[in-house]
């Protein structure tokens, strides 16, 4: 599933992850460094109120041990995530390993590098039968 046009890509995804969270998906958000920071703090403070459990790992941390019980991973590379159920991409890349995942997100900004590398994201899904959908955030 494609959510595009999303005018702030971070709260949004903070916004995803805690539905994921409610209804029990365990989740990797791949993305850059710089983008992963920014959601790291976001989760910590967007719901004072509430907890999302989560973890991020540097680019050059070593993989966790798979049976690890925290829902959500912020990771650079999904090798050094446990196995999931849901991807969420915030880069502007195909993710590496994808496929094993049983579900993808990709949450796309609203500038025009992030919506062209969306499209050859798109076509390259399309190229291989997966099934895509998107969703437009705003009109």
């Amino acid at each position: 599933m494609f959510h595009l046009r999303v005018a702030d890509q971070v709260a949004y995804a903070c916004r995803l992850l805690r539905k994921a969270h409610a209804r029990d998906a365990r989740v990797v958000v791949c993305a850059p460094a710089r983008v992963l920071a920014e959601l790291d703090a976001l989760l910590w403070t967007a719901d004072p109120a509430s907890f999302l459990p989560h973890v991020r790992l540097p680019a050059d941390a070593a993989s966790p041990a798979p049976a690890d019980p925290t829902p959500i991973w912020l990771v650079e590379r999904t090798d050094q995530a446990p196995a999931r159920d849901v991807l969420v991409n915030l880069g502007n890349e195909i993710v590496a390993g994808f496929e094993t995942f049983a579900r993808l997100i990709e949450i796309v900004p609203e500038d025009e590098a992030a919506t062209q590398a969306a499209r050859r994201r798109w076509k390259y899904y399309a190229d291989r039968g997966y099934a895509l959908a998107h969703h437009e955030a705003r009109a």
